[in-house]
């Protein structure tokens, strides 16, 4: 089973960050926990469960698309690094343009 598909244990982690792609400053979730920038929509590989950053891989997650789970917009990574697919849940104050670009990428 792949992290991806492992059920989520989620542990709060909502801290400020600079982004390793676009290097914007990337402010707490408004309301949950922050795992990629709202600017550019790049992750960094480093949960194993949503919030507990205890991944050592730490590779670039790059956004290649989304999926609808639970009512929920999903931003569906690919890690540049280990390769794994990773998701994670589109933020309300993500980049409107992008999340609509990623809407119509075949991944």
């Amino acid at each position: 089973m792949t992290h991806s598909m492992q059920l989520a244990k989620f542990a709060k982690n909502n801290e400020a960050f600079i982004c390793i792609a676009c290097g914007q400053e990337v402010p707490p979730h408004p309301s949950s926990s922050r795992d990629h920038c709202n600017h550019c929509l790049t992750g960094q590989h480093v949960d194993v469960n949503p919030g507990d950053r205890m991944n050592e891989c730490r590779g670039v997650l790059e956004p290649i698309g989304l999926q609808m789970r639970s009512g929920k917009t999903q931003i569906v990574y690919r890690c540049q690094k280990c390769h794994a697919q990773v998701l994670n849940v589109a933020a309300p104050d993500d980049n409107a343009d992008l999340i609509t670009d990623l809407a119509g990428m075949p991944w």
